[in-house]
């Protein structure tokens, strides 16, 4: 199945209503932002799935999930990954970080990880490279942010590193293709900030 079909597949096979608080989830099929707590959102749907049709994933793949929240995304990627990959959700807010590892645990997918971000450091450049990187975090007031992920990135001649995220409310795609970089646009979203630091404004 090729790539957009596997996006609807993910979406079918991973209910959003199972990463929203319990009040919010008669509101999972609303195509809007739903509020998780800690001033951050479950995505838009139609967001994430744009997102992750940038992003191609494939079975096999390690995937960097940067803002995971409430979990749903990376249990997404993990859909598209397969038992083959690896993903890592990486969170800010350690009470969020905590409940989407929860969630994430019910979904049955034991090779996708939740765990705390540490704080100062943007993405996981401790396991790097990976094969792509999502951002579910506007990373306008963060420029440099952009460059500290794209250095996560592989550079596999056959399957090229790819970073998705917004930045200043524009859907960004940077592929790394044996050391350059390839930046392209790709329409307007609305996301939080990106921050590196729990106390830092949002």
């Amino acid at each position: 199945m090729d790539g957009p079909d596997r996006v609807a597949q993910a979406f079918a096979d991973v209910p959003r209503a199972h990463f929203l608080p319990r009040g919010a989830r008669s509101r999972a099929a609303q195509d809007v932002p739903i509020l998780i707590g800690h001033g951050q959102t479950s995505s838009q749907p139609r967001s994430v799935a744009d997102m992750l049709r940038l992003l191609d994933v494939h079975p096999g793949h390690r995937v960097l999930d940067v803002g995971s929240g409430s979990g749903w995304t990376t249990a997404l990627l993990a859909h598209l990954t397969g038992p083959t990959g690896e993903v890592l959700g990486v969170e800010l807010e350690p009470d969020l970080a905590r409940w989407g590892a929860a969630n994430l645990a019910g979904e049955g997918m034991p090779w996708a990880t939740i765990r705390t971000a540490v704080p100062g450091v943007l993405g996981d450049p401790e396991h790097a490279p990976w094969d792509r990187i999502l951002v579910s975090a506007d990373a306008g007031a963060l420029p440099e942010g952009l460059a500290q992920l794209a250095d996560q990135l592989g550079d596999e001649p056959r399957d090229p590193g790819r970073l998705v995220l917004p930045v200043n409310g524009t859907m960004t795609l940077v592929v790394r293709e044996t050391g350059s970089l390839v930046t392209t646009h790709h329409g307007h979203y609305r996301f939080v900030p990106l921050r590196t630091h729990p106390d830092a404004p949002s």
